[in-house]
């Protein structure tokens, strides 16, 4: 599914079955020595998709190190994202010298846990959510945009973006009772300087799909 929503020149992979034989890269594992079963799951699929990313974009299968905040350190050159969530894993990754970075994030397609949708949300997004007519979970959509936000910015500013500092509105391309696609737009709403000393931040575009059960975002900023 997540290639649906990625644009050209974006290599990914997913992993829906985890399979028994699945390892770390030795590099990696001193990485989650300590972790729990799901936890280790969840890191070494992830990784494994990157992996197989790198090869498509004709790059070593190298260890994925962790930096600050948790954020994965792709080999130079390389801008990327992971995400998982209950039976599903999966990679983005891209040159940097075509795209500036790329933020993807899956959840699975059902409500938000009571008292969470005020938490994360703006008034206008809530405003919007309650006229939505729809069988669809939206309250996770706008979840699901808000961390795909954050894994696009983290990189580049490696500053703090809270749920508050978003406005995300959503388009609509087709819709059903258990299936959906769209676009979506993130207004940031904090300054977004960069460290890198290009063009500051101020938005980011992306699509969205749901189906099978899942919710999948995608941002990929040129």
């Amino acid at each position: 599914m997540i290639e649906n929503i990625l644009p050209n020149g974006v290599a990914s992979a997913e992993l829906l079955a985890y399979p028994d034989d699945l390892k770390p890269h030795p590099a990696e594992e001193h990485l989650i020595a300590k972790s729990v079963d799901k936890r280790r799951r969840d890191f070494i699929g992830a990784r494994y998709c990157a992996r197989q990313a790198l090869e498509q974009l004709g790059e070593p299968a190298v260890a994925i190190g962790k930096g600050e905040r948790g954020m994965p350190l792709f080999p130079r050159g390389i801008v990327g994202s992971l995400t998982h969530c209950d039976g599903y894993r999966a990679a983005a990754l891209a040159h940097k010298l075509r795209f500036r970075s790329v933020g993807i994030d899956a959840e699975p397609h059902g409500a938000l846990p009571e008292g969470v949708l005020d938490s994360v949300s703006l008034p206008q997004e809530r405003e919007w959510l309650g006229a939505a007519s729809t069988g669809l979970h939206l309250d996770r959509l706008l979840f699901c945009a808000k961390e795909a936000t954050y894994k696009a910015w983290f990189p580049l500013t490696l500053r703090w973006l809270g749920f508050e500092d978003a406005h995300i509105s959503f388009t609509v391309d087709e819709l059903s009772d258990d299936a959906g696609s769209g676009t979506f737009h993130s207004a940031l709403l904090i300054p977004g300087q960069t460290t890198d000393g290009g063009v500051p931040l101020t938005s980011f575009d992306g699509r969205w799909v749901i189906g099978d059960g899942l919710i999948l975002t995608a941002i990929v900023h040129g």
